[in-house]
């Protein structure tokens, strides 16, 4: 059982999460309070570590316009999945040189209506999506996504879906020049919150022989390597510090490429926004299952469909702060829908004390990423959960 509280200052500095709490004490549950200026600090410390890289940011951890506005004054380019989401960067005033589609998966015509706007970089890992490439978005930049081990260090694994072997995306890079497109580098996920920094040393490796051997065998010179995100953010389970992710990952390049290195890009989410954001929801019932059972059910207005899908198989575990104290007991913590999937921590006990009562709030902290844009449209007619900023 987590057996002690969760102590927010270990996440906050004091005068942030006094921030946060002033305004969540006027709003109903459940909702999101993101503090800009965390996410302000949160990419100022990123371009320190990494002054040799370019930042886009992934537009799907929270697409809000007041985090892409954020963003974009600091001068951040940004990750796109979708129509959509390029459509939101557009009304918020972001150049679309600024943009990569980075989604690998995606219709013909959308590639159009993304180069039509002028985006000119462009993900890929099958030949499919490349000859389609080739026909909406002609002489644009490319670079192929391969497929990376870290699954197992991950807390949220992007292994299977997306990439390819090497050899395939050494072949496709070929047929990128003979397709007239710009064969441009390699790009590579080794999982969201992922805690084995090695794994980063391992996928470098793999984009240094597709260099060597392209350079060799087809004099073809790649000029990028997208280190993709994976960066920690503050959960329970506490990772190492960015200050050390950087330099090891500097360390990596080195030993791979010497100081010629190509043009590194990052694509942070989670990293960036995470620790913004406080979700609060309030109980709305305890029960026990029997007269004997020794743990409560505490069940709370936000659930897996409302913003916390990241709990599925209880990957991600959230700091829960409560202001209640006394003596902790182990809880089961579900969310309010009618569907039994709706439980968000049953294995892992966290523990709540026994004073808490129906009607008392929970403090869900580092939430900013991943849970907005999660959350269903009206799943058991719950409204999409609300987000507020400071």
């Amino acid at each position: 059982m987590n057996t002690e509280y969760t102590r927010v200052e270990d996440f906050y500095e004091a005068e942030t999460f006094n921030r946060i709490k002033e305004l969540a004490d006027t709003k109903e549950t459940p909702f999101v309070v993101i503090d800009i200026a965390t996410i302000e600090n949160a990419y100022d410390t990123l371009k320190e570590l990494f002054p040799y890289a370019s930042v886009y940011y992934a537009v799907k951890a929270n697409p809000a316009a007041e985090v892409l506005s954020c963003l974009r004054d600091r001068g951040s380019n940004f990750d796109v999945a979708s129509i959509y989401e390029l459509d939101k960067l557009l009304e918020n005033g972001v150049e679309a040189s600024r943009c990569s589609y980075g989604n690998t998966i995606k219709k013909s015509r959308d590639i159009r209506y993304f180069y039509e706007q002028g985006v000119r970089m462009y993900a890929t890992d099958s030949e499919a999506d490349l000859r389609n490439i080739a026909k909406a978005a002609p002489g644009s930049r490319v670079y192929v996504r391969i497929l990376t081990e870290g699954s197992g260090t991950a807390d949220w694994p992007l292994s299977r879906k997306f990439g390819c072997q090497t050899d395939m995306a050494m072949d496709l890079l070929v047929l990128a020049r003979d397709l007239g497109l710009e064969p441009y580098g390699v790009s590579f996920h080794v999982g969201s919150q992922q805690r084995d920094i090695g794994a980063w040393d391992a996928a470098i490796g793999k984009v240094k022989v597709i260099f060597e051997r392209l350079k060799e065998e087809d004099n073809i010179t790649l000029k990028m390597i997208n280190l993709g995100g994976g960066f920690p953010a503050n959960y329970i389970t506490r990772a190492n510090t960015l200050d050390l992710y950087a330099e090891e990952i500097t360390r990596f390049i080195e030993e791979d490429f010497g100081d010629d290195f190509p043009e590194i890009i990052l694509e942070p989410g989670r990293s960036l926004i995470s620790n913004s954001g406080v979700l609060v929801s309030e109980v709305v019932l305890i029960s026990r299952k029997s007269h004997t059972a020794l743990q409560r059910w505490v069940f709370t207005d936000v659930g897996k469909f409302s913003g916390l899908i990241e709990t599925l198989d209880e990957c991600i575990k959230y700091p829960i702060y409560v202001e209640k104290q006394g003596e902790l007991e182990e809880v089961v913590i579900a969310g309010p829908t009618c569907d039994s999937a709706d439980i968000m921590y049953e294995h892992y006990k966290y523990g709540l004390p026994l004073n808490l009562a129906i009607g008392d709030r929970m403090y869900w902290l580092s939430t900013g990423a991943y849970t907005t844009s999660y959350s269903s449209v009206e799943f058991n007619g719950f409204p999409p959960l609300k987000s507020y900023f400071v």
